[in-house]
């Protein structure tokens, strides 16, 4: 039988894009996390402040930096309030990942570039993450840039060597922009491949003018904020880096054995169809440090070395690090994926006949249609429309009380979201769990905002309100075992 086909450029580019957009809006706004997201985005967008994340107009969201936000509020204000334009940034950012995957084979396999970047874009953690709106696509996109250009200032041609520098800090300075200090891990594999590896020619990684790029893009924002939000630097550093590394408290499978619960099912599952090849290539690991244990024969294989350090060495962050989640590990399929394609090459297995790969094509947006129609009460598009079915008038604000807050609502029915505290709060512009209290919002007397409690709450919370002279008028019937109602006017004592 005869071995197919490598795949054609027009082929991979084709299926590479009809990966990516297929279907992209199809799936409304899924709370907790799109809906987050969107919710700040959306914020700016209509503030017009674009320095400072906000979940409403008084409580700031500090969690992430804002280039998310900035890129999601672009892409919204450009073509508009649905999931397709949200959903876009995460999109390209696919796009970009498959490219420096294609770029990175180009220059490190020659002859392996399409299949690299096939490979990449069928597994099935990168296309699902690709349909999600949160900071992890985008981290990997500018983490993807940054190692591909040090890539080319190490092995390419050493007279632009420092053009490829001052790309690589641009990409960091970025992902610092979309997730902070995270976003710095890789330097650990190039401080690591510049130790163990043969000298380059070209310009070094940390040369000057590079680290001023890097300042340049990441440090302006921080200081800005800074100076204008007391608090906010020991925020950042005890609550954003101190508590996550180190601490279990935020929820996040910090277990001694969270990083195999997490980790483990992340990487078999998440590098499908492709994760007998990454078996394959840890069988063979044993046999390759003794090569890589020799300093004479180590420059040999710096291409496998260095693939692996690009790997293992932020993996054992991510496992040592107290918040673990799966997407967490989104950058690294960078590198896995220029795995599998040299474990192809090394192993002499010719790439799968394309029907194969197109079935599994189809299996995988076949999986995202079906996405779309699956139940779920953290749908914020079937809450719009229950809103929309219980009232004729323009609602400008939903007010969640000591309820979970859906803030993809914002998008879909262009409504501000708060969720309110029955208890009073200590005062706090950094932002904790809920946006104010139920007295403050009763002060405000807006009688556009809607209320939104549990159907078991219902009674204790009616009690209260009309203890305190509030008369309510209760819309419709209860929605997935919520109460929605609208507060009425003080009555007079």
């Amino acid at each position: 039988m005869r071995n197919p086909a490598p795949p054609s450029l027009l082929l991979t580019a084709v299926a590479v894009l009809l990966l990516a957009f297929t279907f992209l809006g199809t799936r409304p706004i899924w709370d907790p996390d799109e809906g987050r997201y969107t919710n700040v985005a959306l914020n700016m967008l209509e503030s017009g402040d674009w320095m400072h994340p906000k979940r409403n107009e008084h409580i700031g969201h500090w969690t992430k930096p804002p280039m998310t936000y900035w890129v999601i509020a672009s892409s919204v204000a450009a073509f508009g309030y649905n999931a397709w334009a949200a959903r876009l940034p995460i999109a390209l950012a696919y796009l970009v990942c498959i490219w420096m995957v294609w770029r990175i084979a180009r220059r490190l396999m020659p002859g392996e570039e399409n299949k690299a970047a096939l490979i990449y874009a069928t597994m099935f953690l990168p296309f699902g993450a690709a349909q999600l709106v949160t900071t992890d696509f985008l981290l990997a996109a500018a983490l993807s840039v940054a190692m591909m250009a040090w890539i080319e200032s190490r092995f390419g041609n050493p007279a632009i060597s420092l053009r490829w520098v001052w790309l690589m800090w641009l990409g960091f300075g970025l992902g610092f922009m979309i997730k902070g200090p995270p976003a710095l891990l890789p330097l650990l594999v190039i401080i690591a491949s510049t130790r163990l590896l043969p000298a380059s020619a070209g310009r070094s990684a940390f040369h000057w003018s590079g680290l001023l790029v890097f300042a340049g893009v990441a440090f302006p924002w921080y200081i800005a904020v800074l100076q204008s939000q007391p608090g906010l630097l020991d925020y950042f550093l005890h609550k954003e880096i101190v508590d996550r590394v180190a601490s279990a408290d935020l929820g996040r499978h910090g277990e001694w054995y969270g990083w195999l619960q997490i980790y483990a099912p992340t990487l078999i599952l998440g590098s499908l169809p492709w994760t007998w090849l990454l078996w394959r290539w840890l069988r063979s690991l044993g046999t390759t440090f003794r090569t890589w244990r020799d300093p004479e024969l180590r420059g040999s294989d710096s291409t496998g070395l260095m693939l692996f350090l690009w790997v293992a060495l932020p993996l054992i962050v991510f496992c040592l690090a107290r918040s673990r989640l799966p997407l967490y590990l989104l950058p690294l399929f960078t590198p896995l994926a220029l795995i599998v394609a040299r474990q192809m090459r090394l192993d002499g297995k010719a790439f799968p006949q394309l029907h194969w790969l197109g079935l599994w094509m189809v299996a995988l947006i076949g999986l995202r249609l079906a996405s779309a129609f699956w139940p779920t009460h953290k749908n914020a598009e079937s809450w719009a429309d229950a809103i929309r079915e219980r009232t004729t008038e323009k609602v400008e604000e939903l007010v969640f009380v000591e309820d979970m807050a859906r803030y993809g609502i914002h998008l879909h029915l262009g409504a501000r979201v708060d969720k309110v505290s029955i208890d009073p709060l200590h005062p706090s512009l950094i932002g904790g769990e809920y946006d104010s209290e139920l007295d403050t919002e009763l002060d405000d007397n807006d009688q556009a905002a809607i209320y939104i409690c549990k159907e078991k709450r219902w009674p204790e919370l009616e009690s209260m309100l009309n203890a305190r002279g509030y008369p309510t008028r209760v819309l419709g019937e209860p929605f997935n075992e919520r109460v929605i109602f609208r507060i009425l006017p003080k009555t007079s004592p």
